[in-house]
């Protein structure tokens, strides 16, 4: 089934971190791959050692502060590592597409290729899509959709991210 965490609230990775760990425990095979996000979440330490894992750009700028260039060459980028998570499909139980929704919302990646991504292999696989603003044909296409709302956060209050908690 195709699972759909979204929204402004912490715990989006999380929660499908914590399928892939039930996932893997049960002698199945996961592949997630991360959108927008480099291999400085701490998440990935941990990850590598369950499932195999597909990182997204080295020190990754957040959009709004990427040149014209730099968008251009991160959509190239996606655009291939999301055929290569698909050319990689067959051999693994549940795949998770990290910020994928957040990466179709800017461009990086054809929302259409991501929704013939989730057809193709919902009903044989679990996968699990995560980001901020998912388009409604995202969630029509979805079988768990669980929107994550922040109501209080410390960066609301000028709170640095911390390593271990927030990356």
């Amino acid at each position: 089934m195709i699972h759909l965490y979204y929204g402004d609230g912490k715990g989006k990775t999380t929660a499908a971190l914590g399928l892939a760990m039930r996932c893997a425990g049960s002698g199945k095979k996961v592949l997630m791959f991360q959108f927008l996000k480099g291999k400085s979440s701490s998440e990935c330490i941990t990850a590598d050692k369950i499932m195999d894992v597909i990182n997204g750009r080295s020190n990754e700028k957040f959009v709004f502060n990427m040149t014209d260039e730099e968008k251009t060459e991160a959509a190239v980028f996606y655009t291939d590592k999301l055929r290569e998570a698909e050319g990689k499909a067959d051999k693994y139980d549940m795949i998770i597409l990290d910020e994928a929704a957040d990466a179709a919302e800017v461009g990086f990646i054809s929302e259409a290729e991501l929704i013939n991504f989730i057809k193709r292999y919902g009903g044989k696989k679990e996968i699990v899509i995560t980001g901020h603003n998912p388009s409604k044909s995202l969630i029509n296409n979805s079988d768990y959709v669980t929107e994550m709302r922040k109501i209080k956060h410390p960066f609301d209050n000028g709170a640095a991210a911390r390593k271990g908690i927030e990356y």
